[in-house]
Order: C-alpha cells, then sequence, then structure tokens
C-alpha cells in the first residue's frame, strides 16, 4: 500500500492542464522530462500551473469565511470546524504535497534551459514564481497543521525523505521566508509585468507583501501563544510591508461616482469587487485571481459562478457588531448608536455607520439578483438577516457566472499589516503611522449623512489617532484589529485571525447570534420568516446556542494529521489531543 502510494505521489505527471486566455499551451499529460524542459517558454507554461492554485470563489476556496463567529452557512460547511465539533479526517485536500511536487519540478529543471540557451535573468523570473508558490503552499500547511515533512526535491520511491518525521515550525517558517526571499530577488516588479503585457503574475512587491503577510501571522501567533522570537518575526512584518509601501508601484484603488452635488454616493471600496476594479489599471489588487473580461495575459481565466448572493456564507451579528459609528466610537461607546426596536426598520439600521458595512453587506434597495433589488433578507436565502455584497452583480447573477477579478493580497492588506507589526513591537504606534495607514483607508471612504434629507449633515470618518484613543476610552489594539476586520471582511481572514490571536478560545464559544428579527421581516410578502424563530432576549436572531459550541486551546489551535498520513508513514507523529 505504501509503495503504490508513493508512485502515485511522484509519478503524477508535470500538470494536469491550465485554463488560460493567452496561454492556450500547456503540456501534455504523457511528456517527459527529457522532451519538456528546452525553453524558457517551457518554464512559462509549466509555472502557469502554479496560477491555477490560488483561491478562487468556490465554496471550497472561502469555507474559511465561515470557520470563526463571524460567518454562517445555511448548508452547514465549515460548522465542524467553527462550533468545534469536527473529529480527525482519514484524508484532507489542505495536507498538500501534489503542487509542492510540481514546484520543485520546476525549480530542478530550471538549470537544463540555461544549459540550452535560456538567458538565466528570464529563467529567474519563473524560478522566482516557483520559490513563491511552494512558500504558498508550505503556509497553507502550516498554518493548519505546524511542522510538517520538508521536502524540497523530487523522490524516488527508495529515497529515506519520503518516510521523514514532521520538520519543526522553525524548520518550516524558515523554508517559506527563505522562499519568499529568493523570490523577491527574481522576479520582476509590478511594472515591469503591465509593460510586458503579464499582469496577474506574481511581482517583486507580490512576494514582499506576502512575506509581510507569512511573518506577521507568526510574530502574532509566536506573541500571543507565548513561543518562540516574536520580535524577530513583527520586525519582518514591518519592513517587508514598508518595503512595498516605498516601491510607490502600489496605492489604494480610488474609482469613486461624485453625483452633481459633490457627494461621493458610489465607493472605491465596493467598486474594488466589481468590474470597476477588474484589470492593471487597479493598483491595489498586488496578488489577484484573474476572472476578467480584460484578461490581459489572464493564467487562470474561467467564468465562475458568484455565491455571495445565496446562503453559503453570511455574516454574523457577531461580526457586525464590529463596525464603527459615523463618530468613530464603538456602538458600545457612541452616542449615536440606538439599539433596535419594533419600530426600527432594517434599512435604519445602517444609517450612521462605517460606509464599508453597506458596501460588504446588502441593504433596502441595492442591486440584487434577477430582476428585483434587495428589500430585506429571505429567512431561506440569508437565514442570519444579512447577505454579502460584495462580489454581487446582477447581470453575472443571471448569468450564473462572473469574470470580476478576486483579491488575493491587496495594498489596503499591506497598511494593515505595517500598522499592526508596528504596534505589536512596542504596544504602541505615532500618528504618523496611523496617517500612513488606517487613516487612508478610512480617507477614501465616502462621507456619512448623519442629518437628514431636509438638512443633510455630511461628515468623514474620523482618524484613528493616540488622542482620540486616550480621549474615549479605547484601546489601541482593539481598533488597529476592527479596521483589519471590516476592510478585509470576508476575504479569509477572521478564523486565521483569530487563530494567531488566541482568542478563538473565547468567541468561538459564544453564541452564533443574526440581525435583530425586525417586525417586517415576519409581514414581508412572499417568504416570511416564521414567528417562531428563535430569538435571544433583546430579539437577535439565534443561529447556534453557546452550548452546542466549543473550543479547546488544548487542541484547536492546531488541526489534526489526517489519519491516512499516520498510516503511510508512522514517523508522522499526531497533533496534541487529536
Amino acid at each position: 500500500m505504501k509503495k503504490r502510494f508513493i508512485y502515485l505521489l511522484i509519478g503524477s505527471l508535470i500538470f494536469t492542464g491550465v485554463s488560460s486566455c493567452e496561454v492556450d499551451e500547456t503540456p501534455e499529460t504523457s511528456m517527459s522530462d527529457a522532451n519538456f524542459w528546452n525553453t524558457v517558454n517551457d518554464l512559462k507554461m509549466a509555472a502557469n500551473f502554479f496560477y491555477t492554485t490560488l483561491p478562487g470563489l468556490t465554496s471550497d476556496d472561502v469555507a474559511e469565511d465561515v470557520w470563526s463567529s463571524y460567518g454562517y452557512s445555511n448548508s452547514g460547511s465549515g460548522t465542524g470546524i467553527s462550533d468545534g465539533s469536527r473529529a480527525t479526517p482519514a484524508s484532507s485536500g489542505d495536507y498538500n504535497y501534489y503542487n509542492i511536487f510540481q514546484a520543485n519540478k520546476l525549480l530542478e529543471n530550471a538549470p537544463n534551459v540555461i544549459e540550452k540557451g535560456g538567458t538565466e535573468k528570464e529563467v529567474n523570473w519563473y524560478v522566482g514564481e516557483a520559490h513563491f508558490f511552494r512558500a504558498m503552499y508550505y503556509y497553507e500547511m502550516f498554518k493548519r497543521f505546524g511542522g510538517v515533512p520538508l521536502i524540497i526535491k523530487t523522490l524516488l520511491p527508495d529515497d529515506p525523505v519520503v518516510f521523514a518525521p514532521r520538520a519543526s515550525r522553525e524548520d518550516i517558517i524558515n523554508l517559506i521566508l527563505n522562499d519568499l526571499d529568493i523570490a523577491v530577488k527574481n522576479l520582476r516588479t509590478h511594472e515591469e509585468l503591465i509593460a510586458a503585457k503579464e499582469y496577474g503574475r506574481i511581482s517583486k512587491t507580490g512576494a514582499l507583501a506576502f512575506k509581510a503577510r507569512v511573518a506577521l501571522f507568526e510574530g502574532t501567533r509566536a506573541k500571543f501563544h507565548k513561543y518562540g522570537d516574536a520580535k524577530k518575526y513583527l520586525t519582518m512584518a514591518r519592513d517587508a510591508a514598508k518595503e512595498v509601501m516605498d516601491s510607490k508601484q502600489h496605492a489604494l484603488f480610488s474609482q469613486s461616482k461624485i453625483e452633481s452635488n459633490g457627494q461621493r454616493t458610489d465607493n472605491a471600496y465596493y467598486n474594488l469587487f466589481q468590474q470597476a476594479g477588474e484589470g492593471s489599471t487597479n493598483k491595489e489588487n498586488i496578488i489577484v485571481k484573474q476572472y476578467g473580461v480584460n484578461r490581459e495575459n489572464s493564467v487562470s481565466s474561467t467564468a465562475v459562478q458568484r455565491y455571495y448572493e445565496g446562503s453559503n456564507i453570511l455574516p454574523t451579528q457577531n461580526f457586525v457588531d464590529n463596525y464603527l459609528m459615523a463618530d468613530g466610537l464603538p456602538i458600545t461607546k457612541s452616542k449615536l448608536y440606538e439599539e433596535p426596536t419594533k419600530e426600527t426598520k432594517y434599512s435604519e439600521y445602517f444609517n450612521k455607520k462605517d460606509p464599508r458595512m453597506s458596501f460588504t453587506i446588502f441593504k433596502t434597495g441595492d442591486e440584487f439578483i434577477s430582476s428585483s433589488n434587495y428589500t430585506i433578507p429571505n429567512p431561506r436565502q440569508h437565514r442570519s438577516g444579512y447577505g454579502i455584497r460584495k462580489y454581487a452583480n446582477k447581470e453575472y447573477w443571471n448569468l450564473q457566472a462572473s469574470y470580476i477579478d478576486k483579491p488575493i493580497l491587496r495594498y489596503a492588506e499591506v497598511l494593515l499589516i505595517y500598522a499592526e507589526a508596528t504596534y505589536e513591537l512596542n504596544e504602541s504606534i505615532s500618528d504618523a503611522d496611523l496617517d500612513q495607514t488606517i487613516n487612508l483607508l478610512r480617507a477614501r471612504l465616502p462621507q456619512i449623512n448623519i442629518g437628514t434629507s431636509e438638512l443633510p449633515n455630511f461628515v468623514d470618518m474620523p482618524k484613528l489617532s493616540n488622542d482620540f484613543v486616550n480621549a474615549n476610552s479605547l484601546n489601541m489594539r482593539e481598533e488597529i484589529r476592527r479596521e483589519r476586520l471590516v476592510e478585509l471582511a470576508f476575504e479569509g481572514f477572521g478564523y486565521w485571525d483569530q487563530i494567531r490571536w488566541k482568542t478563538a478560545e473565547v468567541e468561538m464559544k459564544k453564541p452564533l447570534i443574526g440581525s435583530y428579527l425586525f417586525t417586517e421581516f415576519l409581514t414581508t410578502t412572499g417568504e416570511k420568516w416564521a414567528a417562531n424563530t428563535p430569538v435571544n432576549s433583546k430579539n437577535y436572531i439565534i443561529l447556534q446556542d453557546a452550548n452546542l459550541r466549543k473550543f479547546d486551546p488544548a487542541k484547536d489551535y492546531l488541526w489534526p494529521i489526517p489519519t491516512n498520513q499516520i498510516a503511510i508513514n508512522p514517523k508522522i507523529e499526531q497533533n496534541p489531543n487529536w
């Protein structure tokens, strides 16, 4: 059995095929190494495979948005992780060495191309991509399992490395960071890729930004879980983010709609996730999964159905409560906040709040599916009382397909990494650093109307500053985290943030709560909310009681190694308490 498995693993042919707009040649599945690794273009076609593995907008790719207490799924997808009911699986696609094998394959064969006349500079572009993606594949396992077997070459069946034990956490993170440093050295700049009409390939700043993401994860995890050298990684995160900022190759997307009265009624934040944000003119997208209509040499152009409008991922009130009011204060402190009552309309709940709430969650009047605009949540479709508006597009809903690019890593995240790493290094941050990070994010938001239609009173989201925090008895760490949560909402970060901050043991055990059960929910035409919809003492929908949720800090901060991997290789030890 072991022998058969190993032959299947290392005998996997070079590529499984690439869906691409302008890259229309891929290695045949029967092609041998001797006939393939000859030219730089062979390396490019080989590297194209990696781009098909970038996470997209399928249910599997974004399931992590319902792993935390911030999301809910009508279908039950991901709830085993969220409520602590999962068991050790026999197998898992997350324990993935096939893609690592492909990266190792390219790295081993790249010198052959130089020997056959390929220029070292061009060869190194794809060597850099292989190092980047190998780092990405290991990082995805590292987040989940910690140390895993370290395999940096293609293997023969009798190679002892096949049955190697798990490497240490430090060994894996060092490999990831070293791979990213090599990638930074060899990759082209963002501007060079655009000039070459190869927007969408990984750039130097893409590798740097990803290094900042990785280092922040390990730095904060080490700090709050109390192990290792947290400052080492936090310094790496801060410095890598700053290098991206100083490159001037990226900027926040700023395309907004300006009305005749000078007010912005549409916003760049919303347009980031629409057709307006697609393509190389959007300098905020540093790493992107391309589905775009323009498809500038896209290596992963595939029409995908957007499903956020439906029931796979729904925001919870646990998440929504994090939005600030227009005065920059949380709902627990702001005088602008009014607790809903039976007289409150659903649409009014969005008033006087951070505009990102309206651009992330459906509200009454928003373009929705088919021929209708959004009215109020449907109990079958939006069981939590909220629906995610990002990527929602009526035209594409009708097509049941969409071509809007998915940001994998955007410049906003880099700014947030810099702010968080800077703060966590010394537990302080200057107003100057806040101004070049968080306050840039707030500055691109439209003004908020806190008056009436007869007497408009538009205000900007207040800046975050040390004086503001102190004057209002806020906590700077909490405000930096809050900004990250609402800016990167439902982009795959919530669960991992709770893991690295060591807050999962508190947040994940709380009941999952939906929106206030507004009176109009019960009186709407069509599908009505049941009068016996379970609610708590404040009339908020109960999605899952606290007694059905658990999180064991002794085991749940790491995932279980699939049992078939341990059966194949007994040297692999299971994570604690699984």
